[in-house]
Order: C-alpha cells, then sequence, then structure tokens
C-alpha cells in the first residue's frame, strides 16, 4: 500500500502536466459525456411521447439539481480534501473523509427521498409543471427521488476516485452505467409503455450498476483511500468541513434547481412548447459543457495534490494549460451547435414553435459556451486549493447572482426573447467576474512559491 502511495504522489507531482492532465481528464471527460447522453437519451426518448412529456423532464430536472447538490458536496468536498491530505501524505486523514462522506451521502439521500416524497404533486407544482405536464413530471420524479441515496453516494465515491488520480476506473463505473440507461430507455418506454416512468427506472437502474461497480472498487481495496465503517467520524467538524469545501458545489447545483425552476415558470407563460424547447437547449448545452466539467475534474486532483505539495509553479502551469485547451475544444462545439441549431431541436421534438425557441435559444447559448473554460475552470481552481469563500461567490454567479435576477427582469422587458438570452448574458457576467479572482490567486502563487509554508485559505 505504502509502494502504491508512493507511486501515486510521484505521478500527481512529477509528471509532465501535458501528460498528466490529458491522462486523467480523457476517461474523466468520457465518463461525463456519457452521463450527459444518458440524460439526453432521456429528453429525446421522452420527447417522442409529445410536447407536454418533453416539457416534464425540463421540471423534474430541477429536482434532480438538488439530488446532485447534496452528492457534489459532499463529493467534491472530500475529493478536494483528500487530494490535499494524500499530497501531504496524510493517509488515515483522507481515509476518514472519504468513510465519512459516502455514509453522510446515503443518508441525506434518505432524507432527501422521504421528505419529497412525502408532498410530491405539491412540490412538482412548485418546480414549474403546468397542468398537462403535472401527470409526466410526477410519474418521472417519483422514481428519481426513490434512487436519491443511490445516486448522491455514487457521486461521492466517483469524486474519491478522481481525487485519488484512478478517473479511467471512475470513466468505466459511469460509462457502464450510461450503456445500461441507453438500451433501457426505449424498451421501458415503448416495449413495456411505461411512459415517462419508464424513464426514470431507467435512469434509476443505470445508477444502481455504477454504484455497484465503484462499491466493489472499494470493497477490494484497489484505491489508495479505504472506505470502512471504523473511518466514518462521529466528529461534527469532519462533515462541517467537508460541506464547507464542497460549498461552491452546494450553491451551484442548488441555484441550478432554483435557475430551472424560475425558467420553466417564465417560459410557462408562453405554453408547454416553450419549457419543451428551453428543456432540450438546457440538455444540449449541458452535455457540451460536460466537457469542461470533466476536464475541470481531471484538472482539480492535480492542483490539490501540487497545492498540498507546496509545489505552486506547478498549479499554475496547470491551470493555465487546463483552461487554453478547454477553451479551444468548447469554441468548436460552439461553432457547430450555432450552425446545426434547427436540426438538433428537431431531432428531439419536430415541432414548429419548438423549433423556432429551441433555435434562437441554443445559438445564444452556444456564443457564451466558450466562456465556460473561463468559469469553470477558476471556480474549481479556488475549491481544489480550499479556497472556500473565493470558489462559494465564483459559483453563485452563472446561475444565481446573474441568471436568477436576469430570468426575472428580462422577460419582463423583451417577451420571450429574455427567456432565451438570460443564460447566455449570465454567461457573459460570470466570465468578466471570474477574472479578477484569477488574477489575485495567481499573484499570491507567485508569492509563495519560494515559501515553505502554504498560502492562507
Amino acid at each position: 500500500m505504502e509502494q502504491k502511495e508512493d507511486s501515486q504522489y510521484k505521478s500527481m507531482t512529477q509528471d509532465p502536466i501535458s501528460r498528466l492532465i490529458p491522462r486523467l481528464a480523457l476517461p474523466t471527460v468520457l465518463s461525463m459525456m456519457t452521463s450527459g447522453i444518458y440524460n439526453t437519451a432521456d429528453t429525446y426518448f421522452v420527447s417522442q411521447l409529445g410536447t407536454s412529456a418533453s416539457g416534464a423532464v425540463g421540471v423534474v430536472f430541477s429536482l434532480m439539481a438538488i439530488i446532485q447538490a447534496v452528492g457534489f458536496t459532499l463529493g467534491m468536498g472530500s475529493g478536494s480534501i483528500i487530494s490535499r491530505r494524500l499530497g501531504e501524505r496524510d493517509q488515515r486523514a483522507a481515509n476518514v473523509c472519504g468513510s465519512s462522506a459516502f455514509a453522510a451521502a446515503l443518508v441525506f439521500g434518505a432524507a432527501l427521498s422521504v421528505v419529497c416524497l412525502c408532498n410530491l404533486k405539491g412540490l412538482v407544482k412548485i418546480l414549474g409543471a403546468t397542468p398537462t405536464i403535472l401527470p409526466y413530471a410526477s410519474d418521472y420524479a417519483m422514481w428519481i427521488l426513490l434512487g436519491a441515496p443511490i445516486i448522491c453516494s455514487s457521486f461521492v465515491m466517483n469524486n474519491i476516485l478522481r481525487s485519488e488520480g484512478h478517473a479511467a476506473f471512475s470513466a468505466i463505473a459511469l460509462t457502464s452505467g450510461g450503456a445500461l440507461n441507453i438500451a433501457l430507455d426505449p424498451l421501458f418506454i415503448y416495449v413495456f409503455n411505461l411512459g415517462t416512468a419508464g424513464a426514470a427506472m431507467a435512469t434509476v437502474a443505470s445508477q444502481a450498476v455504477s454504484f455497484l461497480i465503484f462499491l466493489q472498487f472499494f470493497l477490494r481495496k484497489k484505491g489508495t483511500v479505504a472506505l470502512s465503517i471504523k473511518y466514518v467520524s462521529a466528529k461534527i467538524k469532519t462533515y462541517r468541513e467537508i460541506i464547507s469545501v464542497g460549498a461552491p458545489a452546494l450553491f451551484r447545483q442548488g441555484l441550478a434547481s432554483v435557475a430551472t425552476i424560475l425558467l420553466n415558470v417564465n417560459a410557462g407563460v408562453y405554453g408547454d412548447a416553450a419549457i419543451s424547447a428551453m428543456t432540450i437547449v438546457t440538455k444540449v448545452i449541458m452535455l457540451c459543457a460536460s466537457v469542461m466539467i470533466g476536464i475541470g475534474q481531471g484538472f482539480m486532483p492535480v492542483a490539490g495534490y501540487n497545492y498540498g505539495a507546496r509545489n505552486y509553479k506547478r498549479v499554475r502551469k496547470a491551470y493555465a494549460f487546463t483552461a487554453t485547451s478547454a477553451f479551444f475544444i468548447l469554441l468548436a462545439l460552439a461553432a457547430a451547435l450555432f450552425a446545426f441549431a434547427p436540426k438538433i431541436i428537431a431531432c428531439f421534438r419536430d415541432d414548429d414553435k419548438v423549433i423556432q425557441v429551441g433555435t434562437f435559444a441554443l445559438r445564444a447559448q452556444a456564443a457564451g459556451l466558450p466562456l465556460h473554460a473561463l468559469i469553470i475552470s477558476v471556480s474549481m481552481l479556488m475549491q481544489a486549493c480550499g479556497k472556500k469563500l473565493a470558489a462559494t461567490f465564483l459559483s453563485l454567479n452563472r446561475q444565481g447572482i446573474y441568471f436568477i435576477p436576469l430570468i426575472v427582469l428580462l422577460p419582463r422587458a423583451i417577451g420571450l426573447t429574455g427567456v432565451e438570452v438570460a443564460q447566455a448574458s449570465a454567461d457573459i457576467l460570470s466570465a468578466i467576474t471570474a477574472v479578477p479572482y484569477l488574477l489575485w490567486f495567481f499573484g499570491k502563487l507567485r508569492q509563495a512559491e519560494n515559501v515553505s509554508t502554504p498560502l492562507a485559505n
């Protein structure tokens, strides 16, 4: 075990950045793309049932964002801490952090499931369901909530593996589940005639498969971090630290839920077709943005390890490589989305109103897509290095501080166009805000490169 830890430490702190980050990022990008594809597949298959059914996926997405907020908070919080503890050669602290986060995910996921299922229809109405969308959304949401504990704990195990540099195995687990989801969607929806409930059942089944693959990896002690009940902490301080470090993910995903609710409510003024169109656009943009999330999650353990090892110059070099490569990849994706926007929307729903609204909205959001390279990478840099306040504030911007006021005000000023351009406007403002934080932190790193003590958080 000690030899394995030494080998991992040497790789993360000495391998060339131009090879290390792509090696960690590629499987992560593939797993994120797979996750994005099967989420998009849900939208595609459900959309064939009708415009109202298509809108139901968008309504329940805000609920999914809440579940993901729990998983990402505990997963990315523990992952950031684990990377730095391994960089400091503190194996026991890494084990305690990972085990405690896993246990907390099971508990919080189960609590969320019980609370939400007690008033399911009322909850779905709050999420923005119209009377025609309500029955489809209720069927979908019920099964997603039943799978909440599995979904939350899978996020934690996934992030632990990434934090210790085992991104390839993480990709295998997620890809296996994703492939199953895509295969089960048409079977459950059409062959078994389960409708939107069938799509949700396929999603939960795929998450369960990924969960079991992750779990057996830890049970066979293949990783650096050990998950065991003996390491589960009874100290509130442990969970407070995990949650505080993971707070950017909590706010990012939590605000994604609030933003989606407001998007659905404002789009609903223009009918089910507008909700359906914005649902499709959101899923497509998320699929492309998942590339940046994947690259960033390949970057985070490198930044965390080297920050813990006080190799600050290597942290700066890793960031520069990540942000530059991500920008050009997203630029190419944005160009493709802009050019083929009408055909992309029509693939999901052959409805003239849906295509009209979706085409303009997709092109507007594609224009802001390359900015994600800056927005997400700066937030992840701060999170990986334990800069909790900065990371939390930056995570609030895109779908909180900027998007929420814009989605409320712009439709009142310019109607449906305001719904369509709100997210792109928020992207521009978020990118502008990230720049001074990046310059400030790089200045701190340069000052500390010849100092033996770590930077203060």
